[in-house]
C-alpha cells in the first residue's frame, strides 16, 4: 500500500520554510460526527460506512493552527464532494471560495462477505476492508485499479495547478490522499513535512 516515501518515512523541513510558492498540502478532514463505539457485522458495517460517507464532522472541533495557517497561505482550496470534507474546509476558511471535486473522494471500503457471527468495531472493519479491497474485493464499487487511475489524474491536476506558483490545499480523505501523494512523488514532488495520520493531519509537498 502507498507510503510517504520509499522507506515509509517523512523528511522534515523547518516549519518556517513551509509552504513555499507552488506547494501542495494534502489534509485529512476533521473527526466525523458518527460514533465508532459500536460492534458490527460485515453487512452492518456496509450500512455504517454509507452513513459515514453522507455525514459531516463532529461539532465543536478547533482546527490545528498549522492547518489554519496553510489554508491562509493557499491560493486554491479544494475539497471532495463529501460533507465531512466540505465542513472541514469551512472550519478552516469560512470566508474563502472552495472548489468541490468528486475526484478527491475517498477510495471505497466494501467489507468482505464474512458471516454475521463476526462482529468488529468500525475501526477494525476499516482496516480489514481496506486490505480486502487492496487485494481485489470491491463489491461492485470502484476497484483498486480504477482508484489508482483517479489518484494519478488528481496528482497530475494538482501538479499542473502548482506549476504556476500557486499554493494548493486539498481537504479530503486519509487513504486517497496517500494514494495521491504516491503519484506526486512519481512526478518529482517530495513530502517535506508530515503530521500524523489522524483527523486534521497534513502532508506538505514541494518540488526540489
Amino acid at each position: 500500500m502507498p507510503t510517504d516515501s520509499a522507506k515509509g518515512q517523512i523528511i522534515e523541513a523547518p516549519a518556517s520554510t513551509l509552504p513555499r510558492a507552488g506547494a501542495i498540502v494534502l489534509a485529512r478532514h476533521g473527526e466525523p460526527a458518527l460514533s465508532r463505539k459500536v460492534r458490527l457485522t460485515a453487512r452492518q458495517y456496509g450500512d455504517w460506512w454509507a452513513l459515514y460517507e453522507a455525514g459531516g464532522i463532529l461539532a465543536g472541533q478547533t482546527p490545528p493552527g498549522h492547518l489554519v495557517e496553510a489554508a491562509g497561505r493557499a491560493d486554491l482550496i479544494y475539497t471532495s464532494t463529501r460533507l465531512r470534507s466540505i465542513e472541514t474546509a469551512q472550519a478552516l476558511a469560512s470566508d474563502r471560495d472552495v472548489s468541490q471535486d468528486v475526484q478527491f473522494i475517498e477510495a471505497p471500503l466494501p467489507p468482505p462477505p464474512w458471516p454475521d457471527f463476526i462482529r468488529l468495531s468500525p475501526k477494525t472493519w476499516g482496516f480489514v476492508s481496506r486490505v480486502s479491497w487492496w487485494l481485489g474485493h470491491h463489491g461492485g464499487q470502484e476497484t483498486r485499479p480504477q482508484a489508482q487511475r483517479r489518484a494519478k489524474e488528481a496528482a497530475r491536476h494538482l501538479h499542473e495547478l502548482a506549476a504556476s506558483g500557486s499554493n494548493v490545499l486539498v481537504v479530503a480523505h486519509g487513504f486517497f490522499n496517500t494514494m495521491i501523494g504516491a503519484d506526486l512523488r512519481k512526478l518529482g514532488w517530495r513530502c517535506v513535512r508530515g503530521r500524523g495520520w489522524r483527523y486534521w493531519s497534513t502532508r506538505y509537498y514541494e518540488r526540489p
